[in-house]
C-alpha cells in the first residue's frame, strides 16, 4: 500500500487526466536490463503497471518465463556482457513493431576486496558488466531510442561519489557511469533524447550476498592476505540487506526520467537523510580538496558565489518548461 500511494502521488504531478502519460498517444515500450530481481524487477513491475509495455532483461529461463507472466511484460534473453544476446534482443524489439521509448541500463554486479590484491579477472568482471555492458547495450538501441525521441536511464549509485575500504571496483564502475553520462547527455541532445542518471542509496537488493557467494565459489578464503581480518569478516558475515527499504522510490524516479516533459540529469535517491548529507558533502569535500592544491585558489567568497551560482543552475535545469 505504502508504495502504491508513493507512485500515485508523483503520477498526480506528471500525469493528466485518467490516462498516463505512457498512453497519451499509444503504449510506449521500455527495455530494462538487469530485470530479474531487485531494482530491476521493481521497475519493470511498476512501470508496467503505470501502462508502459516493459521488455525485461533476464540471463535464466526461469527468470524470463516469471517475468512474461506479468501483464505489460515480456521477459527478453538479455546477458550484457554477450553481443550475440544484445544483437537478438534489438532484433526482437524491432521485430514487434512498438518501437522503443526508453532504456533502463540496470544490470550490475559488485566485486569487493582490496585494490592491490584483486585479481584482473575479478576486476575485470565489474567493469565488463557495469561499464562496457552499458556501453554495449545503450550503442546497440541507440537508433531506436533517436526514431522515438526517448529517453536513456543508468542506474548508478552514490558510489559515483563515494568509495572506501573494499569497494573500490565497484566505486570504480559507478563513478565512471557519472562521466558517460554526462558525455551522453551532451551527445544525446542533438536527437532531442533526454539522457538521466539514478544513483540509489542502500535498499534491500541480493548485491552483497552474491557478491561473497562468488568469492566463495571462486575459493576465496582470505588466507595469506594482507588485509586477512577483514577478508575473513566479509566472507563471514555479509551485509544483510533484507533490512533495507525495498526500492520503490527508485521504481519513482525511472517514472519521472521516462515521462516528465523535462527530467533531471541526476536523480540521487535515498532511503535515510543521512545517506543523503555524506555524498554531498564528500563531493563538495572533493571540489575543496582540488582548489587547495592549484595555482589559481578560489577564496571562501569566490566559492561561496560559485555555490550559489551552482544551486541556480540546478534548479534551473530541474523546473519545468514555461507554457
Amino acid at each position: 500500500m505504502i508504495r502504491r500511494l508513493a507512485i500515485l502521488s508523483l503520477a498526480i504531478l506528471i500525469f493528466t487526466g485518467e490516462t498516463s502519460f505512457a498512453q497519451e498517444e499509444s503504449q510506449k515500450a521500455v527495455l530494462i536490463t538487469g530485470a530479474s530481481t531487485g531494482i530491476g524487477r521493481n521497475m519493470a513491475e511498476t512501470l508496467a503497471k503505470e501502462g508502459y509495455f516493459v521488455y525485461a532483461g533476464a540471463r535464466k529461463q526461469a527468470d524470463i518465463e516469471a517475468l512474461s507472466a506479468i501483464e505489460n511484460i515480456e521477459g527478453i534473453r538479455l546477458d550484457v556482457t554477450l553481443q550475440d544476446d544484445i544483437d537478438a534482443a534489438v532484433s526482437r524489439v524491432r521485430e514487434a513493431g512498438r518501437g522503443l521509448y526508453g532504456l533502463i541500463n540496470n544490470a550490475g554486479v559488485s566485486v569487493a576486496g582490496p585494490m592491490i590484491e584483486i585479481s584482473e579477472e575479478d576486476l575485470w568482471f565489474q567493469l565488463n558488466v557495469n561499464i562496457f555492458g552499458v556501453y554495449r547495450v545503450t550503442r546497440a538501441f541507440a537508433p531506436l531510442i533517436i526514431e522515438s525521441k526517448g529517453r536513456i536511464i543508468t542506474i548508478g549509485s552514490i558510489s559515483g561519489v563515494l568509495s572506501g575500504f573494499f569497494s573500490g571496483p565497484y566505486a570504480m564502475s559507478k563513478h565512471a557511469m557519472e562521466a558517460y553520462t554526462d558525455a551522453l547527455s551532451a551527445e544525446m541532445e542533438k536527437f532531442d533524447v533526454s539522457v538521466s542518471i539514478i544513483e540509489p542509496g542502500n535498499y534491500n537488493s541480493s548485491i552483497s550476498r552474491t557478491r561473497v557467494e562468488r568469492l566463495i565459489a571462486s575459493g576465496e578464503t582470505g588466507e595469506g592476505s594482507l588485509y586477512e581480518d577483514e577478508m575473513k569478516e566479509m566472507l563471514q558475515d555479509p551485509i544483510d540487506r533484507s533490512r533495507y527499504k525495498e526500492p520503490d522510490e527508485v521504481s519513482v524516479a525511472a517514472l519521472h526520467a521516462l515521462s516528465d516533459p523535462k527530467p533531471h540529469l541526476r536523480y540521487m535517491v535515498v532511503p535515510r537523510s543521512e545517506e543523503g548529507w555524506i555524498t554531498v558533502w564528500v563531493g563538495l569535500a572533493k571540489l575543496m580538496q582540488m582548489n587547495e592544491t592549484q595555482a589559481y585558489k578560489f577564496s571562501r567568497e569566490e566559492l561561496i558565489e560559485m555555490l550559489d551560482e551552482a544551486i541556480e543552475f540546478a534548479e534551473s535545469r530541474n523546473r519545468p518548461p514555461s507554457n
